[in-house]
């Protein structure tokens, strides 16, 4: 994936930092966004999981800090849920203006209460996902329960969550407690994926049967077992990451491609906008680009990569078949190709000995219970391979307009 770190204004005009991941593979066809979980930030180890499988699928993922937590800019105890809600708000708002307005929203722990009331505002949203969430947003206050009659008497007060020190006020509780998670549920409208550990330790699953008793249909239910509410396996994250980008395509919009047709071989299809090529080679469909460095967006491999991975395979596989016809012990090839050019270093081409050719530096690597000979056999087929001779001998190209 392609990431890219960004900054957008607040409602009060703070700057959130953000990171945008883009597919690696592909123009993203949709954009979601996530919500960390409370005090947390962007940078969590699950988030990037789940934003790397959704990459896989075509879909970019914006994660960004709240307001006063990570890299972000304002004081964390001037905040509370309502001004969550406003972030993911502004965190649209950027999406809509400078790339495509977002279609999924995806919240971790208290982060999945705020895409709940979030998705009820933002017209563009047409899938919400929640991981881990509260079905009221006061339940964080178990979080530091020993300090809130403190804070309700002095209206303020020191907490520290995870070992570190936060500052909260009166009206965050007071924000907290005002905010009614069954009716915004129930008013939704909107398909709801709910994702939960029945091993929750922090917020505990019966959460999640009341956020998915309250919501309408469509709506789903998603049991992670052996899961902690972090995330903190990567094999868990990831598998959120699948489940979400697979649900979530039912709801959101996918513009269909033209498919590319042809009688020949192969065909390769370019438009107008950059290097991205679409091939068809008999009934696989492929991507070839350019490097970004030379102005494609790195989508695919690139034509020369395709020819030396064909080297690669030919040279492998012809290997295999004269391995398994001698009925010797070949356990594994490995081909390392490298292209480039260089001057022509053959004594027959005096004339031409500054002319530089394409030279492709194949390295193999052999494995299995091979004598000497049989290796310095296998390197000699290696040279007969149907590409390696297509490569090296000379080649008509014979081309027509069709249309």
């Amino acid at each position: 994936m392609s990431i890219i770190k960004v900054n957008f204004p607040n409602k009060n005009g703070q700057q959130l930092a953000a990171r945008l991941e883009l597919p690696s593979n592909q123009e993203a066809h949709n954009f979601a966004i996530f919500a960390h979980c409370f005090t947390c930030n962007k940078n969590l180890s699950a988030v990037r999981n789940i934003g790397r499988a959704l990459n896989n699928e075509g879909i970019a993922v914006l994660r960004f800090d709240f307001t006063g937590l990570g890299e972000s800019e304002g004081d964390f105890e001037n905040t509370n849920f309502s001004s969550n809600i406003e972030d993911l708000s502004a965190a649209a708002d950027y999406l809509t203006k400078h790339y495509k307005a977002p279609s999924i929203l995806i919240g971790h722990s208290l982060g999945g209460a705020a895409v709940i009331f979030a998705g009820k505002k933002i017209e563009s949203i047409q899938a919400i996902a929640t991981i881990g969430a509260p079905s009221s947003p006061s339940h964080v206050k178990h979080l530091f329960k020993s300090n809130v009659a403190e804070i309700k008497k002095t209206g303020i007060a020191e907490v520290f969550i995870g070992g570190r020190s936060f500052t909260v006020k009166k009206e965050f509780l007071e924000d907290i407690e005002a905010k009614n998670m069954e009716s915004k549920v129930k008013s939704l409208r909107k398909p709801l994926l709910v994702i939960h550990s029945p091993q929750d330790e922090t917020v505990g699953v019966q959460n999640a049967k009341e956020i998915y008793q309250y919501a309408h249909h469509p709506k789903s239910f998603i049991s992670i077992d052996g899961a902690d509410h972090l995330l903190t396996n990567k094999k868990d994250s990831s598998y959120v990451g699948n489940v979400i980008a697979g649900w979530a395509e039912r709801y959101i919009t996918i513009p269909e491609k033209e498919q590319l047709k042809s009688n020949h071989q192969v065909a390769v299809s370019i438009g107008n906008e950059d290097f991205t090529s679409e091939i068809i080679a008999g009934k696989h469909l492929l991507i070839a680009d350019e490097p970004e460095n030379v102005g494609g967006r790195g989508f695919g491999p690139s034509p020369y990569e395709y020819v030396s991975s064909g080297l690669g395979a030919c040279t492998a596989m012809t290997l295999r078949m004269y391995a398994d016809r001698k009925e010797w012990d070949l356990q594994k090839v490995i081909v390392h190709i490298n292209h480039g050019k260089d001057y022509s270093s053959d004594a027959e081409e005096v004339e031409n000995s500054q002319k530089k050719i394409d030279i492709f530096d194949r390295k193999i690597e052999i494995y299995g219970d091979l004598d000497d000979e049989q290796k310095a056999k296998l390197l000699s087929i290696a040279n007969k391979c149907p590409v390696h001779k297509t490569l090296s001998n000379n080649s008509e190209i014979k081309t027509e307009l069709t249309n």
